[in-house]
């Protein structure tokens, strides 16, 4: 299990970093490129989902909980 690795990304103009396990940032590469988007873009509306909903988390932890919720059956 490798640690955290931490990578910029533009999210509303603003340059902010995040810091994921290798497997998230695989998992969120395949999730835009099934999107047809880039993954700041991605990202960038996982942030504003994340906004929505009063406390937001932090981006790193919204980002996993976006994806854990991509994989579950609806």
């Amino acid at each position: 299990m490798a640690g955290p690795v931490k990578r910029s990304v533009m999210v509303a103009g603003h340059a902010t970093s995040i810091s994921l396990e290798p497997i998230f940032w695989d998992a969120l590469a395949a999730a835009a490129s099934e999107d047809g988007l880039p993954i700041t873009a991605l990202v960038a509306r996982i942030a504003a989902e994340r906004i929505a909903v009063p406390p937001p988390a932090n981006l790193a932890s919204a980002v996993r909980v976006w994806l854990f919720s991509r994989t579950r059956p609806r």
